[in-house]
């Protein structure tokens, strides 16, 4: 079983080689409203997941369905712009598919980003989070069934999912860039119905920050290759019972228009930044808050 599982990912990564998707160092997964940051693409190759074999077409409204290939911050790139939604009715392995092609092909870093409603009040509509750990409630994994260790071991450790170090990095160097970004977890539930008020209250209590219905799929399969991954998470609305307001998919695409400038600089970032400095960042920080401690 594992090995026609793993013959229909080196199917499509093949098929993406050939037509010039070459050697790609850094994939971005776009989210609900995000998928203008595409046309930023140098040089671009476009391909319809229709036209690409064992690929699924998805149909989430503000999603294209397009796999972008090119040139951006000096690095070779490749976006998802749209995803797979478990909600849609597709499996975990078709939900994490694209990404595990992805890996096939040699990424190093995953950029993920999303749009979700925010838990945290301390936050704001239209603010950046940069996604420091989450929490998997939608009730199913992409690791169940057949495990292919060529992508990484059975039981990989989720502790550093979201790279700290990258992720310190980012909040800072937005920063310089008068970008105020907030950090914090993010709750993955089913959909494709919104939270109640009593489940936001429940998520608010557990410790979430801000809650969808994506991202951390694609966050797991990836971690579980070993790959850096920075998640981004647009805060879209604020989740039910937090205002005294019905909420609305609306909502979503009225904010991502918004944040558009703001997010295209935040991945900016997030794609040129270098991992040794971002370590050397991350140590000195850390010193700082030992000083400070004591």
């Amino acid at each position: 079983m594992k090995e026609t599982l793993k013959a229909t990912i080196q199917e499509a990564a093949q098929y993406l080689t050939e037509h010039g998707m070459k050697d790609p160092e850094v994939a971005i997964v776009l989210g609900s409203g995000l998928n203008g940051y595409a046309d930023r693409i140098e040089d671009p190759i476009v391909i319809d997941y229709a036209d690409i074999p064992n690929f699924t077409v998805g149909n989430s409204q503000g999603h294209r369905g397009q796999l972008v290939y090119g040139t951006h911050m000096g690095k070779k790139v490749i976006l998802m712009a749209g995803r797979y939604h478990f909600y849609e009715g597709h499996s975990m392995w078709k939900t994490t598919f694209p990404t595990r092609v992805m890996i096939e092909m040699g990424i190093k870093r995953l950029i993920i980003t999303n749009a979700a409603g925010c838990i945290n009040t301390r936050f704001k509509v239209g603010q950046l989070m940069a996604i420091s750990d989450h929490i998997n409630l939608c009730g199913d994994n992409p690791l169940i069934a057949d495990n292919i260790e060529d992508y990484g071991p059975r039981f990989p450790d989720m502790t550093y999912t979201y790279n700290p170090e990258l992720r310190h990095k980012l909040i800072a160097d937005a920063a310089k860039e008068g970008i105020e970004m907030a950090e914090g977890v993010y709750v993955m539930m089913s959909g494709p119905s919104f939270e109640t008020p009593a489940e936001i209250r429940f998520l608010s209590k557990v410790g979430g920050d801000a809650v969808g219905m994506s991202t951390v799929p694609e966050a797991i399969v990836a971690n579980q290759a070993k790959l850096e991954i920075i998640g981004i998470t647009l805060l879209a609305n604020m989740a039910a019972g937090v205002l005294d307001k019905p909420l609305s998919g609306a909502d979503v695409n009225e904010a991502s228009e918004k944040a558009a400038g703001e997010f295209s600089k935040v991945v900016d970032i997030a794609i040129g930044i270098d991992r040794e400095s971002a370590e050397s960042e991350y140590e000195k920080q850390r010193a700082k808050y030992k000083v400070e401690e004591n």
